[in-house]
């Protein structure tokens, strides 16, 4: 169990899965425990996964929630980058 006033940074790397993007947020959101951050980042995706990101960040109002944008550099690279944003 995770010790209350800990907070929980889920950095999740988004390339190319538009057909899983919007339950897998859904999946954080939904988490009782409520101390968390959700950086997604997309990392230069070629599907519509990035377009999604925007359209859930203009639904959820929730300063928890964080998104980029960044041109493909991998997975290694996006979660460095995730974990430079992380609170």
């Amino acid at each position: 169990m995770i010790q209350p006033n800990i907070l929980l940074s889920v950095i999740m790397p988004v390339y190319n899965v538009e057909r899983y993007l919007r339950k897998s947020i859904e999946s954080v959101l939904n988490q009782t425990y409520r101390q968390w951050e959700l950086i997604a980042i997309d990392d230069g995706s070629t599907d519509s996964s990035g377009a999604i990101l925007d359209e859930c960040a203009l639904h959820i109002a929730d300063s928890r929630f964080k998104i980029f944008h960044q041109k493909n550099q991998g997975l290694s690279a996006t979660r460095n980058f995730g974990l430079k944003h992380a609170s």
